[in-house]
């Protein structure tokens, strides 16, 4: 993964990596495809093969995917190990590090203080740390939405020397948030952990208790997220070991950051189902007041006028004009990848122990067939015609026109009435001219007004015509005009 990508940043699922290293176990993953295709449509029965043979066949040492649809769980499954040694399969509940899907229950955190009239989101640095880099010119906003111009702590791919030592919030503030800014603040997007840590800090100064406790008495435990956890995997009832692999090496335990360095930025252990109930909850109003949540979705306009696609701890999507909240991370040893789609309820979660062989193009996959599921289930219902396939009435049709005799009585009343003999004449000129079509192409049907929608191409020598009809369910046509493409 780039270092754009490294611990905490968000992982586009569009993002495809050619190299995947080797597999738990001394057998050689694929570089290639793997012999089970993608199912082409949303069947998890097929997916759950996919799955198991993509793990299987990648090397990956764990993975946990979970899928809701209409606000339901409808599939939550492990693959492969959450633990080599001692050998231990990942469970559907089994607990992984999330990173920076962390950074928005970290906001959510922020907003129901300011719910609770403890701080605003407005507030300067300046009130909690005011010796920090222009501290008066940069708020809790700006921190949320990565616009505060404090340089990230974190841009490697890999844990250094320096991330190997414990760190207190003190030090590491004073390192990365007092010195010179990258940017103007408010001017510039750039993901930034260390904005993160400094708000997990203002959390324990307002409430006078730990980030983590806070975190379990608002939104953990209330939303019986039982397989979630702050900071330690400790308790959990299946966690998961991170693993990562070096130049083609087998998998090795990986080597954790340091205490104090991720914290707030990128400290929850989660399962995926987990991770579906919370974003249930808060896209359905069950966490944040709607003021709070518009606020958390709202990209950030920056100075310049330019929209950063980031609102409060979750990049902001448009597809199929869907909203799309979604946000992935990693820390050492883990990759983790959250997507919801609000309205239809929907949602994906993919957590890997993995972090050298890349999850991306099967999360890509099974991404694009829940939405192509939520476009299949929301479609209109297209009528049942009575009568033959829609490109060879069409073709018929032409070819009636080009010799300038129509038969009324393949036609709905209005229809056959604009279609008047002086027109079709006058049509029968121009189209026999045309000749035969080299080629005649229909596009799916569709619905409109209780009809049959249908465009057909013809291709001639000369030219294109585009045809759109409109069909009855009795098979009359309601329309069926031409357009030169």
């Amino acid at each position: 993964m780039s270092n754009a990508c490294r611990i905490f940043l968000s992982k586009h699922f569009s993002v495809s990596l050619a190299v995947f290293l080797l597999a738990a176990g001394g057998t050689q993953p694929s570089f290639g495809q793997t012999s089970a295709s993608p199912p082409k449509d949303f069947d998890l029965s097929a997916i759950d093969t996919y799955i198991a043979s993509y793990v299987r066949e990648k090397g990956i040492v764990g993975l946990s995917v979970a899928v809701m649809q209409d606000g339901q769980i409808t599939f939550a499954k492990g693959y492969g190990h959450r633990s080599l040694d001692p050998s231990l399969p990942v469970e559907p509940e089994t607990s992984f590090a999330v990173g920076s899907i962390t950074k928005q229950f970290t906001c959510a955190c922020v907003l129901l203080l300011a719910e609770d009239g403890k701080l605003s989101v407005r507030d300067p640095v300046s009130k909690y740390y005011p010796n920090l880099t222009r501290a008066s010119d940069i708020t809790l906003l700006d921190l949320m939405n990565h616009t505060s111009g404090y340089p990230d702590y974190y841009p490697l791919d890999f844990v250094d020397r320096r991330l190997k030592k414990p760190i207190g919030l003190d030090g590491l503030l004073k390192d990365y948030a007092g010195s010179k800014l990258d940017f103007e603040p408010g001017s510039r997007y750039s993901y930034s952990n260390t904005g993160y840590i400094l708000l997990g800090g203002i959390v324990e100064k307002v409430t006078g208790e730990k980030f983590g406790d806070f975190l379990q008495q608002r939104i953990l435990s209330p939303l019986g997220m039982k397989h979630s956890r702050f900071g330690s995997p400790d308790g959990l009832p299946s966690p998961a070991r991170g693993y990562n692999g070096f130049a083609l090496g087998q998998p090795e335990p990986a080597i954790p950051e340091g205490p104090g360095w991720i914290e707030a930025a990128g400290g929850l252990w989660a399962s995926a189902s987990d991770l579906l109930r919370w974003d249930l909850a808060l896209t359905s109003g069950k966490i944040l007041k709607p003021e709070s949540y518009e606020l958390m979705i709202k990209p950030r306009q920056l100075l310049t006028g330019k929209l950063s696609h980031y609102g409060c701890g979750l990049q902001i999507d448009l597809q199929n004009d869907d909203l799309i909240l979604r946000h992935g991370g990693g820390v050492s040893g883990f990759v983790s990848s959250n997507a919801f789609i609000p309205r239809p309820k929907f949602g994906l979660v993919v957590l890997s122990n993995t972090e050298h062989i890349s999850a991306t193009p099967l999360r890509a996959e099974l991404f694009n067939l829940l939405m192509k599921e939520i476009s299949i289930k929301e479609a209109p219902e297209i009528p049942r015609v009575n009568g033959p396939p829609a490109k060879q009435v069409v073709l018929d049709f032409f070819k009636q026109m080009q010799n300038g005799r129509v038969d009324h009585a393949l036609l709905g009343e209005e229809f056959s009435h604009f279609l008047s003999d002086e027109k079709i004449k006058s049509a029968a000129i121009r189209l026999e001219a045309l000749g035969d079509p080299e080629k005649v192409e229909a596009d799916p049907p569709s619905e409109r007004g209780g009809l049959e929608v249908t465009r057909v191409k013809l291709v001639f020598k000369t030219t294109t015509l585009r045809a759109s009809m409109y069909r009855s369910p009795d098979g009359k046509i309601e329309q069926l005009l031409f357009y030169r493409e």
